[in-house]
């Protein structure tokens, strides 16, 4: 359970961090976050064991956890620009 919340909020830290440093595929601070909620389990249970091979199983997590935050949210960002274009 708790490596479930240490992935929430990673995942959203990292989506927050992602739009934040991207101007242009920030979708607010609610969709910064949802993208980064949903990248953060996907990124930590994916990205997790394998950086935890290098930095511990705690970081390992955090690290996955963010780095699926910020590509999802940069996804979602794209998607977006690309369909107000239309």
């Amino acid at each position: 359970m708790e490596n479930l919340i240490i992935q929430l909020i990673s995942g959203a830290v990292g989506g927050n961090i992602g739009g934040a440093l991207s101007k242009n595929l920030n979708m607010g601070t609610i969709g910064n976050t949802i993208a980064g909620l949903v990248g953060g389990l996907g990124g930590g249970s994916v990205l997790g064991p394998m950086l935890a091979g290098a930095a511990g199983p705690m970081l390992g997590n955090v690290g996955g956890s963010g780095i699926g935050g910020i590509v999802l949210m940069v996804v979602g960002g794209l998607i977006k620009n690309m369909m107000a274009k239309k």
